[in-house]
């Protein structure tokens, strides 16, 4: 008898993994098949609305995933100057000042509260600030009573209490502030992936002129621009490309992330150039050599061109950062026009070997010609195009 239970169980064992082996195989397949259909709708509601994908979008879709190795990124260079605009989270504290009032001038009540040049005012009892004329209207209308305000300082927030005063000159309580709150002005485009729909320009930060700091990305679009007018840099005045927005209504991108190696965000397929409409190869920093190179770059209208270049030094970097190699211009005509490299030249992408492998970031006040470009391992981290490690 016990032989034969025995030689029961052994049956049934493997019966019984057998039916729950299917059974698994059955509702993976069902899931399998649920997320298959939630991607392909995604997917066709891109297709048909011919708009960028958003960030949640993008995560259900296999196709805008970052790359898998860095052989397989295909960039579409930049070169064409492109217009910004960005408006911070909150509102930057740029200057303190006194007030007039009926008795005597009084010291910055935000001032004397701890409230620092740099700080960015987030909120006002309790009320989120946008602008700087949401902090005149809410201060104004406490009547001379204290307001609590929240600051974002070095990434911490901290709160003070504030005691507006009644300003002389316009009979309105004020704090003693001087904020911005928005910046515009005009860059480079560097690159743009077809793939993640992912932008990068500039190469180094936007800062605030009068403080220094990285200015906080509230939203922020970019748009097309035309280069109207070039002065030309010289030694100790660095040179400039004007240029002005159009289509403001059109707009190219969305700004995401204002970092240490550029701006960055989710764009279309506008930003394409129509002269250099296909895309090309990058190379990391251990590809880049001493030597000659190009960059992209528009000196006027809105049409790229290449210039040649030196690549004069590669420096060692472990972390991110905008001077990563010195490089110099070495075109005739990019000379004679501009006198090296100037303001709105920063984010033309560095061509090597038919390669991207940076982008244009700073001039040397002292030496027009000479100036800084940055490695794109930077750029394409912080563009989010490739995120698990380099192969």
């Amino acid at each position: 008898m016990r032989k034969r239970k025995s030689v029961l169980c052994w049956i049934l064992i493997p019966l019984m993994l057998l039916v729950f082996g299917s059974y698994n195989f059955i509702k993976h397949t069902s899931i399998t098949t649920k997320v298959q259909k939630l991607n392909e709708a995604v997917t066709s509601q891109y297709n048909k609305k011919g708009n960028y994908l958003t960030a949640s979008q993008s995560s259900f879709n296999n196709e805008n995933k970052p790359y898998a190795k860095a052989s397989d990124i295909m960039l579409y260079p930049g070169g064409q100057p492109v217009g910004i605009k960005l408006s911070t989270k909150g509102a930057l504290v740029i200057a303190l000042s006194d007030i007039d009032t009926s008795e005597r001038k009084m010291q910055s009540p935000a001032a004397a509260a701890g409230i620092q040049i740099g700080d960015s005012v987030m909120e006002i009892n309790g009320a989120a600030i946008k602008s700087s004329e949401d902090i005149a209207t809410i201060v104004n209308r406490c009547s001379g009573e204290k307001v609590k305000i929240t600051v974002s300082r070095n990434g911490e927030t901290f709160n003070f209490e504030v005691t507006p005063v009644l300003s002389k000159s316009d009979e309105k309580y004020k704090i003693g502030l001087w904020v911005r709150d928005s910046t515009a002005g005009v860059g480079t485009l560097t690159f743009y992936d077809p793939k993640t729909k992912g932008f990068a320009a500039l190469g180094h930060p936007i800062t605030d002129v009068d403080t220094g700091n990285i200015m906080s990305v509230e939203n922020g679009e970019v748009i097309a621009s035309n280069i109207v007018s070039v002065r030309k840099g010289i030694k100790g005045n660095p040179g400039e490309l004007r240029g002005i927005f159009i289509n403001e209504q059109q707009s190219l991108g969305v700004i995401k992330n204002n970092t240490e190696c550029g701006i960055f965000g989710k764009g279309n397929d506008n930003l394409i150039n129509e002269k250099y409409n296909k895309p090309m190869k990058i190379a990391l920093k251990n590809e880049v050599k001493v030597g000659k190179a190009q960059i992209l770059t528009t000196i006027e209208g809105n049409e790229p061109k290449f210039y040649d270049i030196i690549i004069e030094k590669l420096l060692p970097q472990e972390e991110p950062g905008s001077k990563s190699m010195i490089i110099k211009i070495v075109d005739p005509q990019c000379i004679e026009k501009t006198g090296g490299i100037v303001q709105g030249m920063s984010g033309s992408p560095i061509i090597q070997n038919n390669k991207i492998v940076g982008a244009v970031t700073h001039v040397l006040i002292n030496k027009p010609d000479t100036g800084y470009g940055i490695y794109m391992d930077w750029m394409l981290k912080d563009a989010e195009i490739f995120k698990n490690g380099y192969e």
